[in-house]
């Protein structure tokens, strides 16, 4: 089922075409990355969403019910936002900000203290260290994952995220990518992320949206994004050079092993996809290796030779 239905919608200023006649749908409990370069008109889809923008024309649905017809200020309850620089109010404590939308819908304190506490310990923030902290007194990735404690914090079934973590640096914004898919996976949130790298929308995206100058190219998995680009931008977007070690990276090792072999002294997760496994590989000088599961169970094998079959077919 979907959670956001977007037909035909087009926003104009003046005689600036800025969105023009997009039709798309998010699914429930999915992530759906909008991609494309500045001035695309990702984030002004995005944005009128939540009715941060108005709409020109067409209808956007959120769970069924035509924004247009409800309440902004319900509409906006039961959507988080987060964005680019984390907009945090610099005068209220880590707790304060978390706890701003909670306390606007008029939950108990308790319940309060406990849903702060929660999203504290998700985001690996100690308590007693963080909530009484202001948002100076903390670092760029700390900051980033209170922005997204508070959008999650009453509990929306939508986060709608621009930008979010263009201002970290690539370290601490892998990281941060990490926390968001896991959890997403935890709570089942369905997740429309505004980004301008190709890359961060393949790491996140159960889909993905290409636009330009207003434009839909193409709304499809990953996957179909790489093997049949239905535009020369999405190709050009996508690069030539490394298409098959993206593939790879959307594809498990579960699916290509061979059954499992006695005496191996390498191992392998069955989790990695086939390109972190020829990574693994590659480092441990491993011809071939074993895969086990989660449970440290022989589940199956996989050779150097194998992977680099599948590469050069990806």
């Amino acid at each position: 089922m979907s959670m956001i239905e977007i037909r035909n919608v087009t926003k104009r200023y003046g005689a600036a075409t800025v969105v023009d006649d997009v039709s798309m749908s998010v699914e429930k409990g999915s992530i759906t990355a909008i991609v494309g370069t500045s001035g695309s008109g990702k984030s002004t889809l995005m944005r009128m969403i939540n009715r941060l923008v108005p709409i020109t024309e067409g209808q956007i649905f959120v769970n069924g019910h035509d924004v247009m017809t409800v309440p902004v200020t319900d509409l906006r309850r039961k959507i988080g936002y987060a964005i680019q620089g984390h907009g945090l109010f610099p005068h209220r404590t880590v707790a304060q900000n978390i706890a701003t939308v909670p306390q606007l819908l008029g939950w108990e304190t308790a319940a309060i203290d406990n849903r702060v506490e929660e999203l504290l310990g998700l985001f690996n923030l100690d308590h007693a260290t963080f909530a009484g902290k202001y948002p100076h007194e903390l670092s760029g990735g700390q900051q980033q994952r209170v922005g997204v404690a508070r959008a999650l914090a009453a509990e929306p079934e939508l986060l709608l995220m621009d930008e979010p973590f263009g201002a970290l640096d690539p370290v601490i914004r892998g990281k941060a990518q990490d926390d968001l898919l896991a959890i997403q996976k935890q709570f089942g949130t369905t997740v429309l992320l505004v980004t301008h790298d190709m890359d961060e929308a393949f790491h996140l995206g159960n889909q993905i949206a290409v636009m330009s100058a207003g434009k839909l190219l193409q709304c499809s998995t990953p996957e179909k994004i790489l093997t049949e680009p239905a535009d020369p931008f999405v190709q050009q977007l996508t690069g030539t050079s490394d298409r098959a070690l993206k593939l790879m990276s959307l594809l498990p090792l579960s699916g290509s092993m061979a059954p499992a072999k006695a005496g191996l002294s390498h191992v392998l997760p069955q989790s990695l996809s086939l390109r972190d496994a020829l990574a693994e590989m590659i480092w441990q000088g491993a011809e071939e290796a074993a895969v086990q599961d989660a449970e440290k169970v022989p589940v199956g094998s996989i050779s150097m030779t194998r992977l680099l079959e599948l590469g050069r077919k990806a």
